[in-house]
């Protein structure tokens, strides 16, 4: 059922905005940071990159997108975050080649402080684990989501989110994780924890957040007066 037309929407550039900003910064945060938890599961030490923290709330606002506004607005939305990663990337990459001030290389660590930090999102590993492991996990997210709202005709949202989460995140996750270490990012050492810490952490924390799911949703669907099914 859909009755507003999308040059009508009060909220969706509101929430395409946060996605997307969500998403940039993540990115960042996944190259500033590793961090240690202190705890092992079956002997594999659990540890997580920093952006793993925010990232699971893009998937939120991706469940969010998909249930009230159907597939194809999601479509456009997550197309419009690749374009702000591949931005960011182009950006840091380019900073990265340009001549340092000799004070500011002095005192920050120049571009070796640079490169350890910002210049990680910018390498082509990084790059395409990011891009590619991104792009497999929201639109399998996006369309799950869609699907299993036709099939349940729109009940159970908690049993569809989850479901997609499980999905996506784990395409996310193994793809990612995968594509950096192959490409020197991270060290093979750091596979399993990496993979198992953040897939737990992300699906965890979107779980956590199903209230919130369930309170935006309802929200947007009675003031936006749409909730769209995507039967064809």
């Amino acid at each position: 059922m859909v009755t507003s037309s999308q040059s009508s929407f009060k909220y969706l550039d509101i929430l395409a905005s946060f996605f997307v900003a969500i998403l940039v910064v993540s990115n960042i945060a996944s190259s500033a940071k590793i961090v240690d938890t202190g705890i092992s599961l079956f002997s594999v030490p659990l540890a997580f990159d920093g952006g793993t923290l925010l990232f699971p709330l893009a998937y939120v606002l991706g469940d969010v997108l998909t249930e009230v506004y159907g597939f194809r607005t999601a479509r456009r939305v997550i197309w419009t975050g690749f374009a702000a990663l591949a931005l960011s990337a182009l950006v840091f990459f380019v900073l990265g080649i340009l001549p340092p001030e000799a004070f500011w290389e002095a005192e920050t660590g120049g571009a070796v402080a640079y490169n350890a930090i910002l210049g990680g999102i910018s390498s082509g590993g990084i790059v395409l684990a990011s891009l590619s492991a991104y792009l497999a996990g929201e639109f399998s997210n996006a369309a799950i989501l869609s699907k299993l709202k036709v099939k349940m005709k729109g009940r159970l949202l908690w049993v569809r989110t989850i479901g997609s989460t499980l999905v996506g995140e784990l395409l996310d996750t193994l793809i990612f994780v995968l594509i950096a270490s192959a490409a020197g990012v991270f060290g093979w050492e750091l596979f399993w924890p990496l993979v198992i810490t953040n897939y737990i952490l992300k699906c965890g924390i979107e779980a956590l957040m199903t209230p919130f799911t369930y309170w935006a949703s309802g929200f947007l669907k009675k003031k936006e007066g749409v909730d769209v099914f995507d039967s064809k």
